[in-house]
């Protein structure tokens, strides 16, 4: 069975036409499905709109995944029941479907079940994670409709694994995406099973090709070329928070909310204790040197708030004048896809890079379960992938610890 969606060429219609094609039920339909759409917006090659992360064009491909997957179902079910199809019967079906303002999905799906489980989580999660869930149930509903199938959880096996990984890589989809929406599914097929329902949750095996993905994060030493660069009065702020972030390791919507109503004294040492946002794990930390100097800069206490976005953009600025031009890999977004592109190491900067950098120049030097307090972490596997496997500083140390050795040794090099 095929669909496909057209615009008429050279027609003052603007509406959208489907042509259905079924040779072993001698079906071959065309129907005008009343759904509106631009010529420029559309994309023929794939037969949906070009942007489908526009509200508008949207709404319009969310209808155009209904209509495949609603209309074979109808036609299956009928073919089952021996009755035949006819034009008038599917073009009812279709402007029921078409005017349909909500969409529902059946009980056994793993669709239904993973709504249900988003909306037991939501006041459980911080508005991230929420937001993430949605973005694999979103995505896969698309992959219901290019495979023109339900998912059921009773019947999802190992084929779904290779099927979704091929779609995501024909749809431009990052590694991430893929396998944390295939873990994602094995979450909901869990899910299921304490519901009382057998799945095939363990045939469901996830290998995630080692990538070779260069973590970005600063040095001490080019944290120190920060420091000591001259910037602007309109990026001291976004500088002393980008100085924060490297000493203490926390998330954006962590340091930037820090207040002086956070700061506590144990033992003659300044701390500040306060909440994760994510986690909802409450940390003491204690206050680097580094932090305490901006803090006395602004009598005791914490620069103005400022928005992420404009938290980005500046700190790019401040790394551009502080010359951190080294070139570095890194993924950017072209459209609405990500893409590996080599760029100076300002360009690559962002909010997470002060909770990476603090990961990455400390480990080693602090023993890692303090260094996880600090940061939140519940596990040493989380913690790790926060640090930069290539790090120059550390490559020094090691390389200093042999010499010293060595010479200690008393043995004299070839």
């Amino acid at each position: 069975m095929t669909f496909q969606f057209f615009l008429p060429k050279r027609s003052l219609s603007k509406n959208l036409y489907l042509n259905i094609t079924d040779a072993s039920r001698n079906i071959n339909y065309h129907f005008n499905t009343h759904l509106s759409m631009n010529e420029n917006e559309w994309d023929f090659h794939l037969e949906r709109p070009k942007n489908i992360y526009l509200k508008k064009q949207k709404l319009l491909n969310e209808k155009i995944n209904l209509l495949k997957i609603e209309i074979k179902e109808y036609i299956e079910k009928k073919s089952t029941q021996v009755k035949s199809v006819s034009q008038r019967s599917l073009t009812k079906k279709i402007r029921e479907i078409c005017a349909r303002r909500e969409n529902q999905f059946p009980e056994n799906s793993l669709l239904y079940y993973m709504q249900a489980y988003i909306k037991s989580k939501e006041h459980l999660i911080c508005k991230s994670t929420f937001k993430r869930y949605n973005v694999f149930f979103k995505l896969l509903v698309r992959f219901e409709a290019h495979m023109i199938e339900r998912m059921m959880v009773d019947t999802l096996n190992s084929d779904f694994t290779k099927d979704f990984i091929q779609f995501g890589k024909k749809e431009k989809y990052s590694d991430n995406t893929i396998y944390r929406t295939i873990h994602f599914v094995k979450t909901i097929l869990n899910f299921a099973e304490r519901k009382g329902i057998r799945t095939s949750v363990r045939e469901i095996v996830v290998k995630r090709e080692k990538q070779n993905k260069e973590m970005i994060t600063l040095t001490e030493k080019e944290i120190v070329k920060i420091k000591s660069t001259t910037v602007p009065s309109v990026l001291e702020i976004a500088k002393d928070w980008l100085i924060i972030s490297c000493y203490t390791g926390q998330r954006f919507s962590d340091f930037i909310n820090f207040s002086s109503k956070q700061l506590v004294e144990i033992e003659k040492k300044a701390c500040i204790k306060f909440t994760q946002q994510k986690t909802r794990k409450s940390v003491t930390l204690p206050l680097h040197p580094a932090v305490l100097n901006i803090l006395n800069k602004y009598n005791d206490q914490f620069p103005r708030r400022m928005d992420i976005n404009e938290y980005n953009i500046a700190i790019k600025e401040i790394a551009k004048l502080s010359h951190l031009d080294e070139l570095v890999n890194t993924r950017k977004r072209c459209g609405f896809r990500t893409n590996d592109i080599e760029v100076e190491k300002w360009k690559a900067l962002s909010s997470h890079i002060g909770r990476r950098s603090f990961a990455t120049n400390f480990y080693g030097k602090i023993p890692t379960p303090l260094l996880m307090e600090a940061t939140g972490h519940s596990t040493e596997q989380m913690f790790l992938k926060y640090i930069n496997p290539v790090n120059t500083d550390r490559i020094l140390s090691l390389g200093k610890y042999f010499d010293q050795t060595h010479a200690d040794q008393g043995l004299i090099p070839n």
